[in-house]
């Protein structure tokens, strides 16, 4: 091999990266160990990628996708660093990284210690929430500085943990100030993820990343709090907690009578058993004292509320007022009929007497009423 093919060896003139990874790899380093990359090599960067140029640690030029041959007009940054004038072309050393722009999905974020937070009904409770998010690279010069520095690559698995972190701080200070709740937690998941995108967003720029999604999956309370939330659903299952509860002292007093191992002590307990049923059954079916009316037809006694006298059928409620010149119903305290707009003081035309309604003629001097 001659002198010029060692040279050319040592040359670089093809830069690209196809990634042969799961997909979780975020930065990699082009290897370039012992060699110099050529001016007027060919650059090929692909769809949900990015090239960074890095010159003794400072970010120079960064491309996106697309095909490009290095020269010193489409290398503003590294032309200027390296100090090259009148286009003078030579082989030079740079890192070069490339970057996986494309959104990563799927990542895992939970709760490692319980968020505690003030319910208005429970008081202070204690939270456990996960759920998963998904990101992607928007700034790789931002990024580089930030986050990746000099390594030889970078995965997902080397930040997730920050984001992680990250994350659920911000969803904390969220539902403190949110103060949903605990029973409406449930019904709004999608409200308070997308809260969470707004308030975590700044977080993630910083860094060079822009989270894409976060959904929350399940919000849980503490066991004991999920214990309590079940007796409490259960008693409003069973409703009338006192019939409830007369009926498993009957169950109870049932099964002591029935035990046959007590001798007299035994007997007595079947006997106390026996009067105890008695007050049991007095009690269940007893109805409670309902106050009731007479009915002004049939004069029976009728429940009180009752719409109808369950004897005549006659009509309990009261009997409404009627005007006292054209005998419209009006009401109790109208001093004015809305039908024919008169007075409901009734005089008698002759000596000015009042009158009761349905008069006929004046008490005072006879006469008639019109």
């Amino acid at each position: 091999m001659g002198i010029m093919d060692f040279i050319k060896g040592e040359l670089i003139d093809v830069i690209e990266w196809l990634d042969d990874s799961d997909g979780q790899r975020i930065v990699y380093r082009f290897p370039d160990q012992d060699h110099e990359i050529k001016m007027g090599a060919q650059l090929t960067v692909r769809e949900s990628q990015a090239a960074v140029f890095v010159n003794e640690g400072q970010v120079a030029d960064v491309y996106g996708p697309g095909r490009y041959k290095l020269t010193t007009e489409n290398m503003p940054v590294l032309t200027t660093l390296k100090s090259w004038k009148y286009g003078f072309e030579s082989p030079f050393k740079a890192e070069v990284y490339f970057v996986n722009t494309r959104q990563f999905t799927d990542q895992k974020w939970g709760t490692v210690n319980p968020i505690m937070t003030r319910d208005a009904e429970f008081g202070m409770v204690r939270l456990r929430a996960f759920g998963i998010y998904s990101f992607k690279v928007t700034e790789p010069a931002v990024f580089l500085k930030e986050i990746f520095g000099t390594q030889g690559e970078f995965d997902t698995e080397s930040i997730t943990g920050h984001l992680r972190r990250s994350l659920v701080s911000g969803l904390t200070d969220m539902l403190g100030e949110d103060k949903t709740p605990v029973l409406d937690l449930a019904a709004n998941y999608d409200e308070l993820s997308a809260k969470a995108i707004e308030k975590l967003q700044p977080r993630f720029t910083s860094l060079g990343l822009k989270l894409m999604t976060f959904y929350v999956e399940n919000i849980s309370l503490p066991e004991e709090v999920e214990k309590t939330l079940d007796k409490r659903t259960s008693m409003g299952v069973l409703g009338d907690m006192g019939q409830y509860a007369r009926y498993q002292t009957a169950e109870a007093i049932r099964d002591a009578a029935q035990n046959e191992g007590g001798g007299m002590a035994g007997a007595g307990v079947g006997l106390g058993a026996g009067a105890a049923m008695g007050r049991m059954m007095s009690e269940a079916f007893n109805e409670p004292n309902i106050p009731t009316v007479t009915c002004p037809k049939c004069h029976e006694s009728v429940p009180g509320g009752a719409k109808f006298c369950p004897a005549c059928g006659q009509s309990m409620a009261p009997p409404k007022k009627k005007c006292v010149h054209c005998g419209a119903e009006i009401g109790e305290s109208a001093k004015f009929c809305p039908e024919c707009g008169k007075k409901q003081d009734l005089a008698c035309a002759k000596c000015g007497n009042a009158l009761k309604p349905g008069a006929k003629f004046c008490p005072e001097c006879g006469t008639p009423v019109e």
